[in-house]
């Protein structure tokens, strides 16, 4: 594939206008799947979560699950919906090989919520609304593995696997209007954006909102017109992107993309595209048309939606609090300066970092487990850090570090063995044998060592150059491994240096 011109994303704002659009799917954690009892799991076997409504056999018939209605409900008004009074299934005609009906239940024309508007807060601080056109329930596909390629893609793969575990899954996809000012933050309010979606998501309850596992999924539309232009720019679709970053550096590629086509004279396929974590860049997927023809018609075998205005008004009323003012909460209730709790935010590791504050860490420490050594491991492997390690054990980390057993440089030892799978912070001290060495007389011991090896030190402290006591305690360090109090080795250094 030849590699695509790129425009200066500077001089591409100066000529163009770019006006964003994004569909964010959110797979929603009920106990059993949208239409069928089948449960509703991830990570199972393949093709074991399935009853015969999820493969389409004859004679099946789909039935609503209620909670997935409540579900929608919810994330509908906390979106700042309206929530219809009568809402339609209907089927979208489309081939999937992964949807055994060869259709997929979804809303068109009636959906269960439309017409909202959220508030994204960037990293400046400034707050932008997003419009929201339309909140509807479908069911989710299943899933292919490509076999035999060089990147997994069906592109060059000898075959493909189905795995119909998540076909049927409940979904909402959350549609947007088209969203215009973003100018230069543009790729930071996609990223705000699902960031803020998945806070809302999180925040309810209903969803695990894990987007390496697929449970949100982002399209992201993004079109240019020139300056001055009223007509709306083709516009690409890139499907669904897996991280906030990826979801920042795609619309920020875009926009350098169809900039460099249209300043030389070209013009922008409709089309979704498809992202490349590994080299940064989108490729062309299929042709798209806002004409496609899904043959959409009401489902025969399913009931308007109905909610009684008595239930709406319930889920109305047990809304969580907003996103935006959840976090100048929190900000309050750590005291960070803004500078410490933006660089949380702009990780996206708010909630990780509430998490383990909940589960008894400092502020302070939960962010910089979070925002330091977690971010760190979690860049280098081209992960999401909530993917690498849970609050709960990041709390137990620090707690071992608080109660002295170890130091922060062997916490640093135990977070690695905590993400290669290890066992607890516990477990790994014990297995690895990393817990700090308590033993005064070991301790004296390791220090009389060092003072034979350098027997001046003693004579220069005496004399008031304290700082000479750094050479003995590296040398301490290093006879013990690193697992002495670096502390209490020079509380025993000048003790000695004082007898």
């Amino acid at each position: 594939m030849a590699k695509a011109d790129l425009m200066d994303f500077d001089k591409a704002l100066e000529m163009f206008e770019p006006v964003l659009g994004f569909e964010v799917h959110v797979e929603l954690n009920t106990k059993t799947k949208m239409f069928s009892g089948a449960p509703n799991s991830f990570g199972r076997e393949p093709n074991t979560d399935l009853a015969p409504v999820d493969l389409g056999l004859p004679g099946s018939m789909p039935v609503v699950n209620e909670q997935a209605i409540r579900y929608s409900i919810s994330l509908g008004l906390a979106l700042g919906c309206s929530i219809a009074p009568s809402s339609r299934f209907a089927r979208k005609n489309y081939f999937y090989p992964d949807l055994g009906k060869n259709y997929q239940i979804s809303q068109y024309d009636e959906p269960i919520a439309f017409d909202g508007r959220i508030e994204v807060e960037l990293s400046d601080g400034s707050l932008v609304e997003v419009p929201i056109e339309r909140a509807h329930m479908e069911e989710d596909a299943g899933k292919l593995t490509h076999v035999g390629g060089a990147t997994g893609r069906i592109q060059g793969a000898e075959y493909s696997l189905v795995d119909y575990n998540r076909a049927g899954v409940p979904l909402v996809e959350i549609v947007t209007r088209p969203i215009f000012g973003a100018e230069h933050s543009a790729p930071e309010l996609a990223k705000a954006y699902v960031q803020t979606i998945r806070d809302v998501v999180l925040a309810l309850g209903i969803s695990d909102a894990r987007m390496e596992r697929g449970n949100l999924r982002c399209d992201a539309n993004v079109s240019l017109r020139p300056r001055g232009q009223e007509k709306l720019g083709t516009r690409t679709e890139t499907k669904n992107v897996n991280s906030m970053r990826s979801v920042e550096r795609a619309v920020r590629y875009e926009i350098q993309r169809q900039a460099a086509i249209l300043a030389a004279g070209g013009t922008i396929t409709q089309e979704t595209r498809h992202w490349h974590e590994d080299t940064g860049t989108t490729s062309p997927g299929r042709p798209k048309s806002d004409a496609d023809d899904y043959r959409y018609f009401p489902e025969p075998d399913l009931l308007p939606v109905v909610p009684a205005p008595e239930l709406i008004e319930q889920l109305r009323a047990a809304l969580p609090e907003p996103p935006a003012a959840r976090r100048r909460r929190l900000k309050a209730d750590w005291g960070f300066s803004d500078i410490d709790f933006q660089g949380v935010v702009n990780a996206g590791l708010l909630n990780e970092v509430e998490a383990t504050i909940a589960a008894g860490a400092p502020a302070t420490a939960a962010r910089k487990w979070w925002t330091g050594e977690v971010l760190r491991i979690a860049n280098a492997q081209g992960a999401e850090p909530a993917a690498l390690v849970e609050p709960g054990e990041i709390a137990q980390l620090q707690k071992l570090v608080d109660e002295g057993t170890l130091t922060d440089k062997l916490a640093r030892q135990v977070l690695e063995g905590m993400i290669a799978g290890e066992g607890t912070p516990q477990e790994i001290v014990d297995a690895r044998g990393l817990a700090v060495v308590s033993d005064d007389g070991a301790l004296i011991a390791a220090i009389d060592e060092a003072l034979a090896a350098q027997p001046d030190v003693l004579e220069k402290i005496r004399d008031g150059k304290v700082q000479a006591a750094g050479a003995i305690i590296g040398a301490v360090m290093k006879a013990m491994r690193g697992q002495a109090d670096a502390a209490r080795v020079r509380e025993l250094i000048l003790e000695r240096a004082a007898g």
